[in-house]
């Protein structure tokens, strides 16, 4: 079945709710001056077509203690790339596990709330099979991060 493309009311309600995930259809519709049942059907297909994947509260991880941001390039050999990130994508503090190019074949970005918990994060890293090193960054000063745009 094909998917239907997305027109300029989609992406209305898209911005909307990425900016206020709590607005009611109601609103919604109010806002963009169309009808209650539009927006409702238009949120459904989007969820349907795995466009809006869900729904979620932003956290500010800096006061629950999470000051501590690493990137950590991966290498990984015999082709298990794939597998190792799996891995490491359940581990808890990811943020993110990225496939790159370069020198590394893997990015992984963790907060933490000590370099002790990092140490012990990295050195279960190394201990994977396949991992054949790591290189940490330390961020110093986060100008932005948010994945909310459209």
């Amino acid at each position: 079945m094909k998917k239907r493309a997305l027109d300029d009311l989609d992406f209305k309600i898209l911005k909307a709710l990425v900016e206020n995930g709590r607005l009611s259809a109601r609103k919604l519709a109010e806002i963009l001056n169309v009808s209650v049942g539009t927006v409702i059907k238009r949120i459904e297909s989007l969820e349907k077509d795995k466009i809006i994947l869900g729904y979620t509260t932003l956290v500010d991880h800096e006061k629950l203690g999470y000051d501590l941001v690493a990137i950590i390039e991966v290498r990984v050999s015999q082709g298990k790339l794939i597998e190792v990130e799996n891995q490491i994508a359940k581990l808890p503090n990811v943020y993110g596990v990225y496939d790159i190019t370069g020198d590394y074949d893997a990015l992984i970005i963790a907060r933490f709330k000590s370099r002790k918990e990092l140490d012990s994060f990295i050195k279960n890293i190394l201990a994977m099979p396949f991992v054949e090193r790591t290189r940490t960054h330390f961020v110093l000063n986060v100008v932005k991060e948010d994945n909310r745009f459209i």
